[in-house]
This record gives structure tokens, sequence and C-alpha cells, in this order.
């Protein structure tokens, strides 16, 4: 015959609180992705909470506990360490936003055995054989293998055939990864000749040398892969001055450093509009109540994808939790290790499922492009809140 137990011995096994963490870049080079980071992470949490809390844990909320993970790998690797150290009851955590950060951050966490979400693209991070690091966002080498035939069909589309190709990325892990890919093989298959091939380190001093040889040789197509904002303004403005600006030369960037709404605060939207970029997610069709919400409480013009990842994250780490029913770092890792979450809603294509590498299953991409002072969403079609707009010479 079961023994019960006294009622007060039953709640003291359910925690009131469950820790997850957010490790972002709050200060430096790279603030304004964290602290949109950071909002997406709130809305998240706030949302769990309202509902109910973890409902297998006796309604236990989640707390938010939030790092900075600087502006180099150094400091980045250093808030790890303090997180693991200073926060033993910790879960699970997302970050680290830049590839660089994150590949630093997860030699720590791995260690330490806690599960890690993360948004950034680089096909390295979950190369190595770890046991504890989630991959939501397609990486890196699969957005470009994605991405290319779109943006050549929509070419082809309004009367386009590109022929000819600049690269200029910085040498951030994602960037690496991205073009890595095309340099490879990408370009070759599908008939395009690179004619400018540059690596900078962020942030630019001087963009002068590098639009000079985009000037010169006058390609059809221009990726441009720069993960600072101050980086992605020197170039355009300095494409606009030397007259290739205004989709004289149609521009294509990977990630979101383009599309951010500061790049309003010193740029004109004429000087954007046209301008197309692959990310790994981003607010769209479907997601209105979100975007509202973050217009309202924190008077973002848009969700990028900083937000909305996050905030997807958050509410993956809770269905973990659910299907834990413990508060532990192991268990929450092997719930995550055999989700079979249904189609994703926050995130493009794919479903909640990891692979064994990490990777969610299925994980697509986001195509986006400046439109009336806006990025929105052009791909996938049914994410899609406008038809696209080649830009026109």
């Amino acid at each position: 015959m079961a023994l019960a137990l006294p009622t007060g011995t039953v709640q003291a096994q359910q925690p009131k609180e469950v820790k997850v963490g957010l490790i972002a870049p709050l200060s430096g080079l790279y603030a304004r992705p964290g602290q949109v980071m950071r909002m997406g992470a709130e809305m998240a949490v706030e949302k769990v909470n309202a509902e109910g809390g973890i409902k297998s844990l006796g309604g236990a909320k989640l707390k938010l506990v939030v790092l900075d993970s600087g502006d180099s790998t150094e400091k980045a690797k250093n808030a790890a360490q303090r997180m693991v150290a200073d926060e033993p009851d910790l879960v699970a955590a997302t970050g680290a936003y830049l590839s660089s950060f994150t590949l630093a951050v997860t030699e720590v966490t791995e260690r330490a055995k806690l599960p890690v979400l993360t948004l950034s693209y680089s096909d390295m991070i979950t190369e190595r054989g770890f046991k504890y690091i989630f991959q939501t966002s397609a990486t890196s080498g699969s957005q470009a293998v994605q991405s290319l035939p779109v943006i050549l069909a929509t070419a082809k589309a309004a009367g386009a055939n590109p022929k000819t190709v600049a690269i200029v990325t910085d040498n951030t892990a994602a960037s690496i990864s991205s073009v890595k890919p095309m340099r490879e093989k990408l370009l070759k298959e599908y008939g395009l000749q690179l004619v400018v091939d540059e690596t900078f380190t962020p942030p630019l001093a001087d963009a002068t040398p590098l639009v000079q040889k985009i000037r010169t040789t006058r390609p059809d197509l221009f990726f441009f892969l720069p993960t600072v904002i101050s980086d992605a303004k020197l170039v355009l403005e300095k494409m606009n001055e030397f007259g290739l600006g205004k989709g004289r030369i149609p521009t294509i960037a990977f990630g979101i450093a383009m599309f951010e709404p500061d790049m309003l605060k010193t740029m004109s939207p004429e000087l954007l509009d046209g301008m197309i970029g692959a990310v790994g997610s981003w607010g769209s069709k479907g997601h209105e109540d979100i975007i509202a919400e973050l217009k309202k409480k924190y008077n973002e013009p848009w969700m990028t994808q900083n937000a909305i990842s996050t905030y997807a994250d958050i509410l993956v780490m809770r269905d973990a939790l659910e299907k834990a029913g413990k508060a532990d770092r192991e268990s929450v890792a092997e719930a995550l290790r055999t989700m079979d979450g249904g189609p994703s809603k926050f995130y493009p294509s794919g479903k909640i499922k990891f692979g064994p590498d990490g990777r969610r299953e299925g994980a697509g991409l986001t195509i986006i492009q400046w439109q009336n002072a806006v990025p929105v969403t052009i791909y996938p079609p049914e994410l899609a809140m406008a038809k696209a707009n080649w830009p026109k010479k």
C-alpha cells in the first residue's frame, strides 16, 4: 500500500521557479542585437508565467538570468564561465548572437552539461560532436544553398540574367561559413563568375578600397556579409557616393546588420530600398500578435530574427521542461534530444526536432527585402508579406 506523503513534502519537491539563461552582447559593437534578444526572451518568459508556468513542475515560474557576452570571444567565454559558476541551478540557456561568440561560449557550457539553444548560423557550431548544443536556425552553408536559387529566380523573373558576382565579407564565423560553399562550388554550379572576393576584419575604418573594386568590376550581384551595423552603413554610403547605390548593383546580405532599425538613423530609406537579405528567421505572416506586442512594449518598428528566435527558444525550453518533468540540465537536454514538436511556428520550415548533431531538422530560411523603409518577408511564400521587387538599374 502506498504511503501518503504530507502535503508540505510534495510541495517541497517542486521548485517555485526555474532559471533559464540568456547570454548575449549587451555592450560594445554588437549591443543592439543583444538588447533585442533580451526583449524576445523577456516577452516569452512573461507569456509562460502568465499562462501558469511549467505545469509538470507544479506551475513553477521561469526566471530569466541575463549575462553580457561583451564584444569579443574572450569576453564571451569569460561570461559563460561566470554563468556556469554563479548559476548552478540554471537548466538551459540561449545565445550568443555572433557565431564566434557561440563557439567560445559552448566550449564552456558543454563541459558543464548545460543545454544551449542558438540562432547562430556557423556550421562549425554543430560539427564538433557536442551533446548539449541545439541549433535552431539553418546553418550558414545551408542558407547559401537554399537562398541562391531563389535569388536567381527572382532576378530572372524581372528580366535580369546575372553572370558576375562580388563578395565582400567580414571574417566572423557565420560570414565565413556562408561564403565557403559559394566560393567552392555554388557559383560555378549556377554559372556565376566571381570578380571580387574580399574579406575584412570589423570594424571597418575606410570602405573606399573595397567599394573601388566593386566600381571597377561592376558585378551583376553583390553579396555583402557584415555583422556590424556601422560597417554596413559605411559600405552602403560609399556605394552611393560612387554612384553604385539605389539598386544599380543588386545587393544581397546574409545576416541582419543591414536590416536593423538603426540603419534608418543616418541613412535615407531610398538608399536601402530593394536590398535583399537571407536570415535565419523574421517576424512574418502568422506572427502578427507578437510583433504587435513587441511594438507596444519596446517601441520596436519590426521583429528581427534576434527577437523572434530568442522568443521561440524560451518556448522550446518550456516544452522541454514540461516533457522532462524535472528541473535539471540532463533531463532538459534529453527532452530536447527526443522532442518532436510538429511544424515550427517561429522558425521557418521544419519541425521542432533536433538531429543527432543538434541541428533542427528541415530548418529553412527567410528572405527579406527593404521596401518603403521596412524590411519585409518575401520568401518563403507561406510567410511572405510582400512580393519581391528586383532592383532596377
